[in-house]
């Protein structure tokens, strides 16, 4: 594969020969997705942080004594049940978003996206961006669209079994039966 080569100026002035192993790789958009969501999990931080009942501040006296008052037994206003307590499962700070890429994943992926952009950036950039849109990570690599909401709810209700149309009338049907018999 060759490319013009330019000056500061902008001016082409030759031309280069490029390597088909690194810009002539075939590119496939489920192998750079994954590696660029792995990227960006990476740079990830967790923000989200709450405190526990042991990490609030105060608590440290029993409220009330045990027995005697008629009221429900505590032993710390720090409880999550109680206002200004702490957080019972909420998010924590060592939160770890780190996910692993394979180094040859990883520079294979960097070998198609240098061969898309010796290839055309235009071109692929809009062949990227126009034929997956709209779609969510789970059906990136199908290439076929999430229908959505309401199939998703239509398909699961025509796995049900249909119900069973006696039910509870023809139950009390029987027993009235029963009952006149006597």
């Amino acid at each position: 594969m060759k490319a013009k080569v330019y000056n500061l100026e902008g001016k082409a002035t030759g031309e280069i020969e490029l390597s088909d192993a690194i810009f002539g790789v075939k590119i496939k958009p489920e192998i750079v997705h994954q590696v660029f969501t792995a990227q960006m999990n990476n740079r990830r931080e967790p923000w989200a942080d709450t405190k526990k009942r042991g990490e609030v501040r105060g608590g440290g006296k029993k409220p009330w004594q045990q027995k005697g008052t008629g009221r429900a037994r505590h032993g710390s206003i720090r409880s999550p049940i109680w206002k200004g307590g702490g957080v019972t499962f909420g998010p924590l700070s060592v939160r770890n978003y780190k996910t692993k890429i394979n180094d040859k994943l990883r520079r294979l992926a960097l070998k198609m996206c240098l061969s898309d952009k010796a290839s055309g950036a235009a071109r692929s950039q809009k062949k990227l961006s126009g034929s997956y849109a709209g779609q969510g990570r789970k059906n990136f690599a199908d290439g076929e669209k999430y229908k959505g909401r309401k199939d998703h709810a239509r398909r699961r209700h025509q796995c049900r079994r249909p119900a069973f149309k006696g039910g509870h009338n023809r139950q009390q049907s029987r027993h009235r039966d029963d009952r006149e018999q006597i």
